[in-house]
């Protein structure tokens, strides 16, 4: 990736302070870090971009600043991640020189630094409005989980699908693969700013996927397909996990 490839691309990962299942999740320790920071080593290891933390809390701002990362300070009444990072990117980078947002959740911090770097490659298009990420699934269980959320794709390449839908649904019928979407995306600025302007359409309300809201409303999202799903921390087990994963890798 060039220098200028690398001023026009935002890493901006949002960090809530309430969570039910896990309080002050951010802050949780593993291996030494505060998980958001864990979270962003792995997006300084994707070496794709300027990195941002989208905070709520002056705690969270605080550790991530004294690790040597950039935090920005965003409300704590946001209804989702997509307008938080929305509200950090226009106080980061007010002049718009971002083209391109990668949203990494900040509960990820056992994720692969090419996993990041594979939700830039559908945006290689510039037809495509959002990238975001697939894995094929492989458990039985996960194909009728509702927790587990659906691309229902086209294939466009071997490793790549364009999203006709996205379900909690086991779909589509039929033989053959389903995917299990991993909620990490990357964003043409344009295509938040007008995803974020939209009002909840009918579909993403149903199936609680505000994906949704970008297909209704006609934008095209391109889903690559990659090897393995990141752990998403939630729960304290998913935290001891953690741990573990990322103590086996000294």
């Amino acid at each position: 990736m060039t220098s200028d490839n690398l001023h026009e691309t935002l890493v901006l990962i949002p960090a809530r302070m309430a969570s039910t299942r896990l309080p002050g999740k951010p802050l949780a320790d593993i291996c030494g870090l505060p998980m958001i920071v864990q979270v962003a080593l792995r997006a300084r290891a994707a070496a794709v971009g300027r990195i941002v933390v989208a905070v709520d809390h002056q705690d969270t701002f605080d550790a991530v600043v004294g690790a040597g990362f950039e935090a920005v300070m965003t409300r704590v009444d946001h209804q989702s991640g997509s307008d938080r990072i929305h509200e950090a990117l226009l106080k980061c980078d007010p002049e718009g020189r971002a083209k391109i947002v990668i949203n990494v959740q900040g509960d990820l911090p056992t994720i692969e630094p090419e996993t990041i770097r594979a939700a830039l490659k559908p945006l290689e298009d510039p037809s495509v409005d959002i990238a975001t990420l697939t894995v094929e699934i492989e458990d039985e269980a996960e194909k009728t989980n509702p927790n587990v959320v659906k691309v229902v794709g086209s294939p466009i390449a071997e490793d790549r699908l364009r999203a006709l839908y996205f379900t909690r649904a086991t779909a589509p019928h039929g033989a053959g693969a389903l995917y299990h979407h991993i909620g990490l995306y990357a964003y043409r600025r344009a295509a938040l700013e007008k995803f974020v302007a939209l009002s909840p359409s009918a579909l993403e309300k149903r199936e609680s996927l505000e994906q949704l809201r970008a297909l209704e409303a006609g934008m095209r999202i391109d889903v690559q397909i990659v090897r393995s799903i990141p752990l998403g921390v939630d729960t304290p087990a998913d935290l001891e996990k953690a741990r573990r994963l990322l103590a086996a890798k000294g």
